[in-house]
Protein backbone atom coordinates (compact mmCIF):
# COMPACT_ATOMS: atom_id res chain seq x y z
CA UNK A 1 0.00 0.00 0.00
CA UNK A 2 1.21 3.21 -0.94
CA UNK A 3 1.17 6.06 1.45
CA UNK A 4 0.98 9.60 0.94
CA UNK A 5 4.75 11.54 1.61
CA UNK A 6 4.83 14.79 2.48
CA UNK A 7 8.52 14.56 1.75
CA UNK A 8 8.38 15.21 -1.78
CA UNK A 9 5.96 18.36 -1.60
CA UNK A 10 7.57 19.55 1.36
CA UNK A 11 11.39 18.80 -0.46
CA UNK A 12 9.57 20.29 -3.44
CA UNK A 13 8.79 23.74 -1.74
CA UNK A 14 12.44 23.58 -0.17
CA UNK A 15 13.89 23.85 -4.01
CA UNK A 16 10.87 26.13 -5.00
CA UNK A 17 12.12 28.49 -2.33
CA UNK A 18 15.97 27.94 -3.19
CA UNK A 19 15.51 28.50 -6.78
CA UNK A 20 13.44 31.80 -5.89
CA UNK A 21 15.98 33.17 -3.36
CA UNK A 22 18.50 32.70 -6.53
CA UNK A 23 16.68 34.68 -8.49
CA UNK A 24 15.89 37.43 -6.06
CA UNK A 25 19.97 37.58 -6.00
CA UNK A 26 20.24 37.77 -9.74
CA UNK A 27 17.77 40.69 -10.20
CA UNK A 28 19.91 42.50 -7.73
CA UNK A 29 23.18 41.22 -9.53
CA UNK A 30 21.49 42.35 -12.52
CA UNK A 31 20.68 45.77 -10.83
CA UNK A 32 24.07 46.54 -10.01
CA UNK A 33 25.57 45.40 -13.42
CA UNK A 34 23.51 47.68 -14.80
CA UNK A 35 24.55 50.87 -12.31
CA UNK A 36 28.16 50.11 -13.19
CA UNK A 37 27.69 50.33 -16.45
CA UNK A 38 25.71 53.29 -15.99
CA UNK A 39 28.85 54.84 -13.63
CA UNK A 40 30.91 53.98 -16.35
CA UNK A 41 29.19 55.51 -19.55
CA UNK A 42 29.20 58.92 -17.60
CA UNK A 43 32.74 58.69 -16.38
CA UNK A 44 33.97 57.84 -20.20
CA UNK A 45 31.57 60.64 -21.81
CA UNK A 46 33.13 62.82 -18.56
CA UNK A 47 37.09 62.10 -19.76
CA UNK A 48 36.16 62.80 -23.49
CA UNK A 49 34.58 65.98 -22.49
CA UNK A 50 37.69 66.92 -20.74
CA UNK A 51 40.24 65.40 -22.89
CA UNK A 52 38.74 66.97 -25.88
CA UNK A 53 38.45 70.49 -23.86
CA UNK A 54 42.43 70.00 -23.37
CA UNK A 55 43.13 69.21 -27.42
CA UNK A 56 41.01 72.63 -27.76
CA UNK A 57 42.77 75.47 -29.19
CA UNK A 58 41.38 77.26 -25.87
CA UNK A 59 44.20 74.89 -24.42
CA UNK A 60 46.48 77.68 -24.62
CA UNK A 61 44.78 80.42 -22.83
CA UNK A 62 44.43 78.61 -19.83
CA UNK A 63 46.88 78.87 -17.18
CA UNK A 64 49.47 76.47 -16.18
CA UNK A 65 47.89 75.48 -12.89
CA UNK A 66 44.52 74.71 -14.59
CA UNK A 67 46.46 72.55 -17.38
CA UNK A 68 47.79 70.11 -14.06
CA UNK A 69 44.64 70.81 -12.26
CA UNK A 70 42.44 69.76 -15.39
CA UNK A 71 45.39 66.72 -16.06
CA UNK A 72 45.08 65.28 -12.27
CA UNK A 73 41.51 65.09 -12.56
CA UNK A 74 41.45 62.91 -15.84
CA UNK A 75 44.27 61.45 -14.21
CA UNK A 76 41.44 60.71 -11.19
CA UNK A 77 38.67 59.90 -13.67
CA UNK A 78 41.03 56.92 -15.30
CA UNK A 79 41.38 55.79 -12.28
CA UNK A 80 37.86 56.01 -11.41
CA UNK A 81 37.33 54.00 -14.98
CA UNK A 82 39.71 50.97 -13.76
CA UNK A 83 38.20 50.72 -10.45
CA UNK A 84 34.40 50.58 -11.95
CA UNK A 85 35.87 47.80 -15.31
CA UNK A 86 36.99 46.08 -12.57
CA UNK A 87 33.58 45.99 -10.27
CA UNK A 88 31.83 45.70 -13.63
CA UNK A 89 34.11 42.23 -14.09
CA UNK A 90 33.24 41.27 -10.89
CA UNK A 91 29.75 41.57 -11.20
CA UNK A 92 29.60 39.64 -14.54
CA UNK A 93 31.56 36.61 -12.42
CA UNK A 94 29.48 36.85 -9.93
CA UNK A 95 26.34 36.75 -12.00
CA UNK A 96 27.80 33.80 -14.19
CA UNK A 97 27.94 32.07 -11.21
CA UNK A 98 24.47 32.49 -10.05
CA UNK A 99 23.15 31.65 -13.23
CA UNK A 100 25.13 28.55 -12.86
CA UNK A 101 23.41 27.68 -9.39
CA UNK A 102 20.23 28.72 -10.70
CA UNK A 103 20.57 26.46 -13.14
CA UNK A 104 20.94 23.66 -10.36
CA UNK A 105 18.31 24.44 -8.41
CA UNK A 106 15.81 25.03 -11.28
CA UNK A 107 17.25 21.30 -12.06
CA UNK A 108 16.62 20.29 -8.29
CA UNK A 109 13.14 21.62 -8.03
CA UNK A 110 12.15 19.84 -10.99
CA UNK A 111 13.57 16.50 -9.52
CA UNK A 112 11.80 17.35 -6.60
CA UNK A 113 8.44 18.38 -8.21
CA UNK A 114 8.45 15.26 -10.76
CA UNK A 115 9.15 12.99 -7.31
CA UNK A 116 6.11 14.66 -5.30
CA UNK A 117 3.66 14.13 -8.91
CA UNK A 118 4.53 10.42 -9.17
CA UNK A 119 3.95 9.95 -5.42
CA UNK A 120 0.63 11.63 -6.05
CA UNK A 121 0.17 9.76 -9.19
CA UNK A 122 0.55 6.75 -7.34
CA UNK A 123 -1.58 7.36 -4.35
CA UNK A 124 -4.43 8.23 -6.92
CA UNK A 125 -3.86 4.85 -9.22
CA UNK A 126 -3.96 2.97 -5.75
CA UNK A 127 -7.28 4.58 -4.78
CA UNK A 128 -9.05 3.81 -8.27
CA UNK A 129 -8.11 0.29 -8.27
CA UNK A 130 -9.03 0.03 -4.33
CA UNK A 131 -12.53 1.69 -5.21
CA UNK A 132 -12.54 -0.41 -8.41
CA UNK A 133 -11.97 -4.05 -6.17
CA UNK A 134 -14.50 -2.68 -4.48
CA UNK A 135 -16.98 -2.04 -6.96
CA UNK A 136 -16.53 -5.39 -8.14
CA UNK A 137 -17.02 -6.70 -4.90
CA UNK A 138 -20.13 -5.24 -4.52
CA UNK A 139 -21.17 -6.60 -8.00
CA UNK A 140 -20.57 -10.44 -7.35
CA UNK A 141 -22.33 -9.91 -4.18
CA UNK A 142 -25.57 -8.32 -5.90
CA UNK A 143 -24.51 -10.91 -8.62
CA UNK A 144 -24.62 -13.85 -5.94
CA UNK A 145 -27.97 -12.60 -4.13
CA UNK A 146 -30.10 -12.55 -7.25
CA UNK A 147 -28.47 -15.60 -8.34
CA UNK A 148 -29.66 -16.98 -4.84
CA UNK A 149 -33.22 -15.83 -5.20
Amino acid sequence: MITERNCWTVLAQRAQDETSLIQAEMGQTLARLESLNASKARLEKLYEDYRQQENSTNHNLQGMREVMNQRQFMTQLLTLMQRVANDVAHAEKTLAETRKRLMAAERERLKMQTLADQNAQAILTQAEKRDQRKMDELGVMQFNLRSAS
